[in-house]
């Protein structure tokens, strides 16, 4: 009776070294690692490009805005033509009906220079007018060599003054979500990663599993024949087969889904001959929750979001203050003017002209509309702040959770892949001790799921550390790998 069992365990060693082997040989594809995974997605994905042009237009958007503080250089010209009847005011007051027939043409050169500090703007000009009579032939010109002006709004909002705080804070919270974006996007790939490593993994299982089920079942049918099994054990057996079975069905169906994802998540079209491999170990590495703290406040976008949240409701209030009371412009201009027949003329000893003016604005009675304004400005503004500090309270929180768990993490990969071996060693031992007859079907079912269970949490456990760690980088912008 010992020879026959160790006749069977031999037989069914043999039948595993030969389906290991071929299954090899047909698993003749291309790996990639979770490095090469992470890669291609932040090179390729639709999130990551995503993230670029996100930025691209945070980028043009302060470009536009540094461009209001340079001066700017206008060329405008607005020709017309005009021949219809007119009513003109004569020398003597009388009004006439005068038929006109004249092509007027000017082009202007402006240069003009934005004040932050004062909300104002300089500007200097030069322009020139010509108007051809076209009944009488006749042709005048005026020109304006040079003027110089300055206008300004005396108690209004002043816009460029606050776009000067709020804008550099915008771009470079814009730089760092595109940071983070990268890390996030290299998160998900690790998720996408993983889940078909795990997929690749039943498969495997299902595959391994079915050929000891077979096994097992076949040799259960000889030794049903004899007498040695009952009927229970031999009717388990072909259950155990049949399920096995369907598992691999559904575990071919799943790891197809899940290729298909990752693919599409890589922009990759076809990914059947790819396998992937696992990463054996993780580096065991400590995060200092101090250190990440001072990171994530000085790195992360979110503390740059919450102060710009701030500043742009007091620019609110500013401007719903500035929208009340007492309102003022000032309009200054000094320049040289000159006409005549000819071109040349029109330079000619030019007289020199002014213009000045002050316009005023006071509400008498708006019914509390102005004040209501402002009050509504001011609510808002502390509901803000309330808010922005609620939401740095959070953000800090969740980073010591989550580098309180990635400083976990290792230890239970540790533990994980322990349990792992020892739940492989237990199943081996057990279908051994079955076949010599020794155990009992239900001890097999038993070590067998324990044995699968194991290696889905091993996965798992690994998944959770890389997820975790490049979340801290995305928190913190900083590589703890590194220093």
């Amino acid at each position: 009776m010992f020879k026959k069992n160790i006749i069977h365990i031999a037989i069914v060693s043999l039948i595993f070294a030969a389906y290991l082997h071929a299954y090899g040989e047909e698993s003749h594809s291309r790996t990639m690692t979770l490095q090469e995974v992470i890669s291609r997605a932040q090179e390729k994905s639709p999130a990551a490009q995503s993230a670029k042009h996100a930025f691209l237009a945070a980028e043009w958007q302060y470009k536009y805005y540094r461009a209001n503080y340079l001066p700017s250089v206008t060329l405008t010209s607005s020709p017309f033509l005009n021949r219809e009847i007119n009513k003109i005011t004569l020398n003597d007051g009388t009004s006439a009906f005068i038929k006109q027939n004249q092509i007027n043409t000017d082009l202007a050169l402006t240069v003009n220079q934005n004040i932050p500090f004062t909300g104002g703007s300089f500007f200097l000009k030069t322009s020139l007018s010509r108007i051809d009579e076209l009944e009488r032939r006749k042709t005048s010109y005026s020109s304006y060599p040079i003027t110089i002006g300055y206008r300004q709004n005396l108690f209004g909002y002043n816009s460029l003054k606050w776009d000067r705080r709020i804008e550099p804070l915008r771009y470079q919270e814009a730089k760092k979500n595109y940071d983070e974006a990268m890390e996030l996007v290299a998160a998900h790939a690790c998720g996408y990663f993983f889940s078909l490593v795990e997929a690749q993994a039943n498969l495997d299982m299902a595959r391994l599993n079915f050929a000891s089920a077979d096994t097992l079942y076949r040799m259960a049918q000889g030794r049903y024949k004899i007498g040695v099994i009952n009927e229970n054990d031999m009717l388990q057996l072909e259950i155990n087969r049949l399920n096995e079975e369907t598992a691999c069905m559904d575990a071919e169906v799943q790891v197809n889904e899940q290729t298909q994802s990752l693919a599409s998540y890589l922009g990759l079209e076809d990914m059947s001959d790819i396998t992937l491999r696992l990463p054996e170990e993780v580096p065991e590495i400590t995060v200092f929750l101090p250190i990440a703290e001072e990171m994530a406040k000085r790195n992360a976008s979110q503390p740059d979001f919450y102060r710009r949240m701030k500043l742009e409701s007091d620019s609110r209030v500013a401007q719903a203050k500035g929208n009340t009371g007492l309102r003022a412009d000032i309009y200054l201009q000094f320049g040289l003017s000159q006409t005549g027949d000819r071109l040349e003329s029109t330079f000619s000893h030019p007289l020199h002209q002014e213009y000045a003016s002050l316009s005023l604005s006071l509400p008498i009675l708006d019914w509390g509309r102005g004040k209501g304004q402002v009050k509504v400005a001011k609510s808002q503004r502390d509901l803000v702040y309330t808010e922005a500090d609620q939401g740095m309270s959070d953000f800090m929180q969740n980073v010591r959770k989550i580098v309180t768990q990635f400083n976990m993490q290792p230890k239970k990969v540790e533990v994980a892949s322990r349990t792992n071996r020892l739940a492989s060693h237990r199943y081996e031992i057990a279908r051994r001790l079955y076949i010599a007859g020794r155990n009992t079907i239900l001890d097999l079912n038993t070590a067998l799921s324990e044995k699968d269970s194991a290696t889905r949490a091993y996965i798992s456990s690994i998944k959770t550390y890389w997820t975790l760690y490049y979340t801290i980088r995305s928190l913190t912008g900083s590589d703890f790998f590194n220093d």
